[in-house]
């Protein structure tokens, strides 16, 4: 039985939130708070096993809130907010960057067509973040050091030069690219292509959240937008992103892959196939599988590609994925990947250090 405490400001949405998750024989509801300083005090009594944290409350917000329960009794916290707002979204990625797991939207009321989509998407969630014991944070670099040179990363190809970086990210993945984004450099040379799988309406309250902690220019991909050296494009809701020949973005409104729309699976095969050898590709945290068999596909045409590693993993289903099909060249710690990112696009086609 998975014991959760609901923190939420209003009574109508607890309640709701309530019968959802009583509702599945595997959930049992312990407590409830209205407010920051009801939950540090009922996680203390209580000691759930998943925290649903509502954002804005009075007294304490949950962002203040999710702060101490990481600093005092960590605990499993999945944000479940009812803005689409960009500037209060922003909020929400400050409590990811606090130590928070998981943002879902507020689930849709009964009656709602997309009540029973959104409650299942909240009950998936929350076992999911059930399983997860610790919860780890990596510290955010800002200003980029030297790449250090104790390890040798191999022997790329003289003949290919690196001409773009695709990544693909899911639950976990927020701060990853907070990290990974923040230690690039402002004069970094290769446009950066992203799928971040999240509940729609957030994308860009995630992109302005990213851009207060990278020099880089990150923009939500528009269709037919040319790729420029160093600029971020991150999949907008509900169309596959793909490059095309002669640096181009095409968004589509192909049918989801594996369920989903974005896709990592669309956007490396796309890289595979117009970049080939000329890309560097990546999988970061996430459950499920996808873009893992595509990273093989990269590999297999001379890609350089990178996992990353169970231990920084909120949820190691896509790197790990792929790590069993041998599809990663190299697997990586959050705060290894800009370093060796930056050597790649610089020095490819030479021994590169970096690790």
């Amino acid at each position: 039985m998975i014991k959760v405490l609901v923190v939420e400001d209003s009574p109508v949405v607890r309640e709701l939130l309530i019968h959802i998750l009583s509702a599945d024989p595997d959930i049992r509801v312990i407590s409830t708070a209205h407010d920051g300083e009801e939950a540090l005090e009922a996680v203390r009594r209580y000691r759930p096993d998943v925290i649903t944290m509502d954002i804005h409350m009075p007294k304490m917000d949950g962002l203040e809130a999710t702060r101490r329960i990481m600093e005092t009794d960590p605990t499993p916290i999945v944000i479940v907010s009812g803005s689409e707002d960009p500037q209060e979204v922003v909020t929400t990625f400050d409590a990811i960057e606090a130590g928070a797991l998981a943002m879902l939207r507020r689930p849709a009321g009964i009656g709602h067509p997309d009540h029973k989509a959104t409650a299942s998407e909240l009950v998936q969630t929350v076992k999911l973040m059930s399983e997860v014991k610790v919860v780890r944070r990596w510290t955010r670099t800002r200003d980029t050091a030297p790449a250090p040179r104790s390890a040798k990363m191999g022997l790329a190809r003289e003949s290919a030069q690196v001409q773009i970086v695709a990544i693909g990210a899911s639950t976990g993945g927020p701060p990853v690219l907070h990290t990974i984004l923040s230690g690039l450099p402002k004069d970094f040379s290769v446009p950066i292509l992203i799928v971040q799988h999240m509940a729609t309406g957030f994308i860009h309250g995630f992109v302005e959240w990213l851009a207060h902690s990278t020099s880089l220019p990150i923009h939500v991909a528009m269709h037919g937008e040319p790729l420029f050296p160093g600029h971020v494009y991150m999949a907008p809701d509900a169309f596959q992103m793909k490059v095309e020949r002669g640096g181009r973005i095409t968004l589509t409104r192909d049918k989801p892959e594996k369920g989903l729309c974005p896709s990592v699976s669309c956007l490396f095969r796309s890289v595979a196939e117009v970049y080939g050898c000329n890309a560097v590709a990546g999988l970061l945290s996430g459950m499920g599988r996808d873009g893992a068999e595509e990273l093989r596909l990269l590999k297999e045409k001379g890609a350089v590609t990178f996992a990353q590693d169970k231990d920084s993993s909120v949820v190691y289903g896509m790197p790990g994925e792929a790590i069993k099909l041998n599809a990663a060249t190299f697997v990586l710690s959050p705060d290894k990947i800009p370093a060796v990112l930056v050597n790649l696009a610089n020095h490819r086609g030479k021994n590169i250090d970096g690790v």
